[in-house]
Order: C-alpha cells, then structure tokens, then sequence
C-alpha cells in the first residue's frame, strides 16, 4: 500500500510531496487515516534537524485526528475498532514490557520509546502507531481542534499531575503562547487559581477571557517581585532564557518550579533558592497513553479547545513559514486534502 505524504527530503527544506510503499502492518499497529494534523515547533526542530536526530526523509506532524483504518492482528481486541476517531501524539511505540511500562510511564520506557516523527507522521493520508498510543476521542471532543492536546496539551497537563495541583491551589504560567493559553483552559478548568505571566500586557483582556484569574506583566520588576511566596507550582513554557530568581522567589513553601519550555542556558539558580522554604525544580516531556486519556475527557466535560488556525495541508509549507516567523495565532492545524 501506498502512503502519500509531505516529507523534508534534507535539513531544512521546504517540504515536498512523497509517496512510499508501506510495509505489512505489524501486529501491534493501528493504521490511522489522517484527517487533521497539527503543527508544532518540534516539527521545524525535525524538520532543521537542530536535535541531531532526524532521518531523511522526514515526515513530521505529532498531534494527528483521525479514523482507524486497519488494525494488526495483536490490536484487534484492544478496545479500537475500524472507523473509531483517535488521536495520536509524540509517541509512536514504546516497548510495554519494561518497568517503566509495566509501571505506566511509557513515555520514559527504558528500551527508547519512538516519536511519531521518526516513525513517519502524521503530515500525511495516513500514518501508524502502537495500539496503546492510539488514544479513542471523546465523541463530544472537536476533531478539528483537538490535535494540539495530544502534544502542547499533554506538555502542561502532565506537570498539574505531578503536583497534585486540585481547586484549593493557586498556580502560575509563564509564556502564554501555544502551550500557555491551553495551560491556562486546563486549570481553568480544574478550578485552580491561575496567575499569567505575560511580556504582552496589552492582551491582558484575552488572557483574563482564557480563564486566568490575574495576568502579571514580567517585564515589570516590581509587579514580579510582589508575587514573593505566592504559588504552589509555577509552569515555565517558554524556550527563552529569563532572570528566574523573581519566580524562585514566588514560590510558597514546598513549591515547585517546573519547565516545559527547551531552553537551552542552564538554569541559574541559587542552593538556598530552594533550600529556604523546600522549593523544587523539576521539568517534564510529554505524557503517557492513560494521562493522555485523562487529559482527553477533562477536555470533553469542560469544552477546553485551543485556539488554532486553519490551513489545508495543501499549503503546509506556507503554514511552517507561518509558525517560524512566530505568526501564528496560537497554534496552527493542517486539515488533510490529499
């Protein structure tokens, strides 16, 4: 069977139509009709190769919706059936047998889990994962929006997890872009308090309409300052290097600061920044198959959707361009016309 897709034939170019022969499908695997892929800064990063990781030709495209189109012979009792909507994120395959399967952490499987991107993507008709990876979508949840939970989505949920972040906690966001604005909609949610930090004041209204209870400009000193001793987790989602000891300082005691966000300067950060008062640094990838599912029907009860735009996948090199020059309205979704 043929696969048409959009692939990088070298490290950083504009991306060509390809087509290949799929091999058999393995009897773990799901095949995936592709009907919405969203795009994500990962995507250029593969696409660049800027990780020293990526194989030419490279499909990329991590946060597909679509239909099951065929499934292996180990995936057929699995609870997924032909027709069913799914979703697939960063994670292709993972091994299920180490410990840290076995243990529900698959994302951190020991045996090297494998990213969609390096197991062609979903910038194409049609695409493959693991059955367990291959995530059923709510029937309330919107296919057209709900690309960008499987990757931006999950990166802010998994943090709120391992805090244990409930109704009772007050928790900041720095960076509300393509990962913060869907931060702020979970917590939102959640019924958390949620503080924005924000280096664009003037979209204080849109970011209080998100669901935050406060917005913070960061580029003010003594508006970070007075937050001393407020939060018990902050969430840094940007790739940028900041002065953090205003957010360490913020931290009630026992609280974490936590980053999702690639940057690539080490944190410059204090012993007795932490020491005083039990504060944590910690950081985060992505999530596994059951935070996913989680993270899908919180999204399904409370209406949580990112806010995206919309190009065919037709265009998808003017979409990457659009996403690189930082354009994009917060995240970027390909809607499949092959």
């Amino acid at each position: 069977m043929k696969i048409k897709s959009y692939a990088a034939m070298k490290a950083g170019q504009a991306l060509e139509l390809y087509e290949f022969e799929a091999e058999a499908l393995s009897a773990e695997e799901v095949e995936v009709e592709v009907e919405y892929c969203g795009v994500c800064h990962s995507d250029l990063s593969m696409i660049d190769n800027e990780w020293g990781i990526s194989r030419y030709p490279t499909i990329a495209g991590h946060e597909v919706v679509g239909r099951v189109s065929a499934l292996g012979e180990a995936a057929k009792d699995k609870g997924l059936s032909l027709g069913q909507r799914v979703g697939v994120g960063w994670t292709a395959k993972s091994c299920q047998h180490c410990d840290a399967c076995i243990n529900g952490e698959q994302v951190n499987c020991q045996q090297g889990s494998i990213p969609t991107v390096l197991n062609n993507g979903g910038f194409a008709n049609k695409m493959r994962a693991d059955w367990q990876w291959v995530i059923p979508l709510p029937e309330s949840l919107d296919a057209a929006t709900a690309g960008p939970l499987l990757c931006g989505g999950i990166t802010v949920f998994k943090p709120l997890l391992m805090s244990n972040i409930t109704a009772t906690s007050r928790v900041g966001v720095i960076g509300i872009g393509g990962l913060g604005h869907i931060a702020i909609k979970i917590l939102h949610a959640m019924g958390a308090e949620v503080v924005a930090f924000s280096s664009t004041p003037h979209k204080k209204q849109s970011i209080l309409n998100m669901g935050a209870d406060e917005v913070v400009n960061s580029r003010d000193p003594e508006a970070l300052k007075a937050q001393a001793g407020r939060f018990d987790l902050i969430v840094s989602t940007v790739a940028v290097d900041l002065d953090w000891k205003p957010y360490f300082d913020a931290l009630a005691p026992q609280g974490k600061f936590h980053t999702v966000g690639a940057v690539m300067k080490p944190f410059q950060v204090g012993a007795f920044d932490l020491i005083s008062g039990d504060k944590a640094l910690t950081g985060s990838s992505t999530g596994s198959p059951g935070q996913l599912r989680s993270l899908l029907k919180l999204a399904s009860r409370h209406d949580i959707a990112p806010q995206v735009e919309f190009f065919p996948m037709s265009q998808i090199n003017e979409a990457l361009e659009h996403v690189r020059a930082g354009k994009a309205n917060f995240r970027v979704v390909l809607k499949a016309d092959f």
